[in-house]
């Protein structure tokens, strides 16, 4: 048995695989993960961008593509070819677990995340043309993603909620969610056990910004001994988001649709390799480690996992430590709401970039492939 495996069947945080790559669908290296214990698997379209422009993999699909299609249309039959044969993978684990894993996530265009109508739209496009019961789409929790995402709940629809970076986003998250499924029954839905949801909280890049600020606030107050809250913030909040987690998930509103047949929205922690060097590589894996949660990793992170990983129940070892780092902080002068909204803005922004990049390169692409006459 892999750490892999522990972490899921002693500990019950399910390990996924934050990538995908064409060419890992078709050599095996996809498949050897999940033996080893991967039993999911997250993208968004950075990890797409990388994938398409960093190997030639796709080059006789989209050359066939383009002649018929625009380079957008070409990109999305690209993207859901790679999500449904990782589906297809996947299915065994989606099967034998009942529903609770087995799950391939894929995110709607990063350009809509400031459009509620557009993104549901989208989201619902997505699961219209993978109507599999084991995919995940991705909505991102922005002011104007969550009534997306309840709308998509409501509609009986799978989602995985992405760039959640504040502990008060995430309550409006698992409220549309809990809101969503209420609306779902009131429709009809006598069985709620079809909807799966995950709230993917991210880790390492809210340390990334605080650390950053933490160091700006020592330079500027002269005071060095704020610099040993540096590499605490990320935790903190992740385990503050697992408490809320068990709070809203239980009493009598919960158990109400539990009754139905309800999931809990999984916390699933995201961005979780390490990004300074100075921090142990598995700073934002071993410290996170309990049940009913979902731990996304790179496959870097999955390698150091598997060779000295430490499965221990660990996300709520001690809360109180939580709050006190968290208002530590708050005292020394970091807004945790303000970097939230830092990170969220950058996080959209980067994702948007990384399509258009993509964009930019796959019409080059088009245009040598026309210029050729093989377009």
């Amino acid at each position: 048995m892999t750490t892999l495996d522990q972490l899921y069947h002693e500990q019950g945080q399910s390990p996924w695989l934050d990538n995908l790559r064409r060419d890992w669908l078709q050599d095996g290296t996809l498949q050897g993960l999940v033996d080893q214990g991967i039993r999911g698997v997250t993208s968004n379209p950075t990890i797409f961008a990388k994938a398409i422009s960093g190997q030639d993999t796709y080059d006789d699909q989209f050359s066939s593509l383009i002649g018929s299609s625009s380079v957008e249309d070409a990109y999305w039959d690209l993207v859901v070819d790679d999500i449904v044969h990782a589906l297809a993978l996947l299915r065994p684990v989606y099967d034998s677990s009942d529903g609770g894993d087995g799950y391939v996530s894929v995110e709607v265009a990063p350009s809509l995340a400031h459009d509620t109508d557009a993104t549901i739209d989208a989201a619902r496009s997505l699961h219209q043309r993978i109507a599999t019961p084991n995919v995940l789409v991705k909505i991102p929790a922005t002011a104007e993603g969550v009534p997306a995402i309840q709308t998509m709940i409501s509609e009986g629809r799978s989602i995985n909620v992405t760039l959640i970076f504040s502990l008060s986003r995430y309550d409006a998250v698992i409220e549309a969610y809990l809101a969503g499924l209420e609306a779902y029954a009131a429709s009809g839905a006598d069985d709620l056990s079809r909807v799966a949801s995950v709230a993917s909280f991210f880790v390492s890049r809210v340390d990334t910004e605080v650390d950053r600020r933490i160091e700006e606030l020592a330079r500027t107050h002269g005071d060095d001994g704020i610099l040993a809250l540096r590499g605490q913030a990320a935790v903190a909040q992740a385990r503050e988001a697992y408490r809320l987690f068990t709070e809203r998930f239980s009493g009598p509103r919960w158990e109400a649709l539990a009754a139905k047949g309800a999931h809990v929205q999984r916390p699933l922690w995201a961005s979780t390799s390490t990004k300074n060097p100075a921090y142990p590589d598995l700073a934002y894996v071993d410290t996170l480690i309990g049940p009913h949660t979902v731990n996304t990793m790179p496959d870097s992170t999955v390698a150091d996992f598997l060779d000295h990983g430490t499965v221990s129940r660990s996300v709520d070892a001690d809360p109180a430590g939580a709050q006190r780092t968290l208002q530590s902080l708050a005292e020394a002068g970091i807004d945790m709401e303000e970097v939230a909204a830092t990170l969220e803005a950058e996080g959209v922004a980067s994702f948007a970039k990384s399509f258009e990049e993509l964009m930019q390169s796959l019409s080059d692409k088009a245009n040598a492939l026309q210029g050729n006459g093989r377009g």
